[in-house]
């Protein structure tokens, strides 16, 4: 088994240096997920690949989710600055080859291979922040990075759609690499190096066992709608993915260095956080994606107008993400700004549920701060709790856990809530008549639509949009109610080792000792 890993800690001002460049790595993973969706019809038209344009997304999705597990274990065993020097290197010789790539198949491979970077990079940020600071700093310092995650999300399409309009998609992998490159020199010098844990055979079977768990949900999620919910493809993944998942305890169970630690498996803070979190994301990402869609084709503005529109929203994450991180260093249970996170979500999302097509910017703007402030309490509060919940040597595991879930919580809201949409959408739209170019499978062809049928077609769409939200309220429903048989293992204020959960029996040999900053 692995020995427990110490960090050095940063030298004396380092850790500014350390925390800018795993800032500058999350937000080109995170930019990456969602930079290329406003880049993809000119993706298709450029590289001819119109029927498989879907893959560029899901395929960085679905890698740098698979993968996810593997990096945190690794980091554990092997140091996780060097893997994360290594994943971020991976990062950017892939965004290269995306930028080079000639035709389709060569992009989704490249793509593939840039999601297993991004994978690492951002789980493993969140990692080492565990190693650089104390327990009481970790929610102010995780707070950061959940503001710039937030944040890259809804201005990665703003951005793709520049770089398509003014230069090249290209760019959009392009750009990766002057910033990836002086993020991975502050690293290599800023972060603190770990000892090296002594040999444990890797757990490959584990591995990939939660790869192929996590490749039946994002192939599930993605591709649920244009496949078909009833199809034989869909419902065979289904069934595939729910076996894999009964097996993996007992293949954990006998495995020596086991990727996912079972001790893990039965914390009651691990698996309620990880649920919280998959609700949490799942809602989020519903309203990152299509909020923007909903104010271009509803109240008609460009690409770029309807992100400062979304301004409201993230003020309220960034401020709320900020105000949470340092509050977790003074109260007493995490939980309570976990719960106020929640029900502000929901708040959010319940209002989000009386939008129209003439909701005014202003009311539209409260809408969004509140739901801002929610969205943004939210996260890093989760990824804290678990890691002072566990012993130093599974910090990696642990982050890993609730990376990989909240991926997947992404992935299921936005899958989920286009079904809605576009099932909603389709239903208020059959009587209108489609001789006019109109087709209710694409909202964006409702501007062929005359004066009265036009003005019609656009209440419908809002109607769709804020029903949407009203169906995924009741999922963050259920992260309340975990939220408040949420028993933290420690107080996050304590600065003293993790105590792990009652339920949890970790290795002998683990020391928990985190290094202040």
């Amino acid at each position: 088994m692995p020995t427990s890993q110490q960090p050095s800690s940063p030298r004396a001002g380092g850790v500014a240096a350390a925390m800018s460049a795993l800032i500058l790595a999350v937000l080109l993973a995170a930019l990456d997920q969602t930079i290329v969706s406003t880049a993809l019809p000119r993706i298709a038209e450029d590289l001819n690949g119109f029927d498989d344009i879907a893959w560029v997304s899901a395929a960085y999705l679905l890698a740098s989710t698979a993968v996810t597990p593997l990096w945190g274990k690794l980091g554990d065993m092997f140091g996780r600055k060097r893997l994360y020097l290594a994943s971020t290197t991976i990062f950017l010789i892939a965004s290269v080859a995306c930028g080079l790539a000639q035709n389709l198949p060569e992009l989704i491979g490249a793509r593939v291979l840039q999601g297993i970077g991004g994978g690492g990079m951002i789980v493993l940020t969140f990692a080492l922040v565990g190693d650089i600071v104390a327990p009481s700093e970790r929610g102010r310092y995780q707070g950061m990075f959940g503001s710039v995650y937030g944040v890259a999300s809804i201005v990665g399409p703003l951005l793709g759609g520049i770089f398509t309009d003014q230069l090249s998609w290209r760019w959009a992998f392009l750009i990766n690499l002057p910033i990836g490159i002086v993020a991975l020199a502050i690293a290599a010098r800023a972060l603190p190096a770990a000892t090296r844990g002594t040999k444990a055979r890797i757990d490959y079977l584990g591995a990939t066992v939660l790869a192929a768990i996590a490749t039946g949900l994002v192939l599930i999620t993605s591709f649920g709608e244009r496949w078909g919910w009833g199809s034989p493809a869909i419902i065979g993944l289904i069934v595939a993915t729910v076996a894999l998942a009964a097996l993996l305890v007992p293949v954990e169970r006998r495995a020596a260095a086991p990727v996912l630690p079972p001790a893990m498996l039965g914390s009651r803070t691990v698996v309620f956080s990880s649920l919280i979190g998959f609700f949490a994301n799942a809602a989020m990402f519903a309203v990152l994606v299509y909020l923007p869609t909903y104010l271009q084709i509803v109240h008609g503005v460009s690409a770029t107008l309807s992100g400062i529109y979304m301004l409201p929203l993230v003020a309220g994450l960034v401020i709320s993400q900020s105000l949470a991180g340092r509050w977790a260093a003074h109260v007493e249970r995490l939980r309570v700004i976990l719960l106020a996170g929640l029900v502000a979500n929901l708040a959010g999302l319940l209002l989000l549920g009386t939008i129209g097509a003439g909701t005014s910017t202003l009311v539209l703007s409260v809408y969004f701060l509140i739901t801002g402030v929610g969205i943004g309490m939210v996260p890093m509060v989760v990824l804290t709790t678990v890691q002072n919940s566990v012993p130093a040597a599974d910090l990696g595991a642990a982050s890993a856990v609730v990376t990989f879930s909240r991926s997947i919580g992404a992935a299921f809201g936005v899958a989920v809530f286009g079904t809605l949409l576009n099932t909603g959408f389709a239903d208020r739209t059959r009587t209108l008549p489609t001789t006019a170019g109109f087709d209710a499978a694409r909202p964006d062809t409702i501007g062929r639509l005359p004066g009265a049928l036009r003005d019609t077609a656009l209440d419908a769409f809002a109607h769709a949009t804020a029903t949407g939200y009203l169906w995924i309220a009741p999922t963050l429903a259920v992260g309340i109610l975990l939220a408040v048989f949420l028993r933290p293992a420690r107080k996050s204020g304590d600065t003293t080792p993790a105590t792990p959960d009652p339920a949890a029996t970790p290795d002998p040999a683990a020391k928990d000792t985190v290094p202040a900053a």
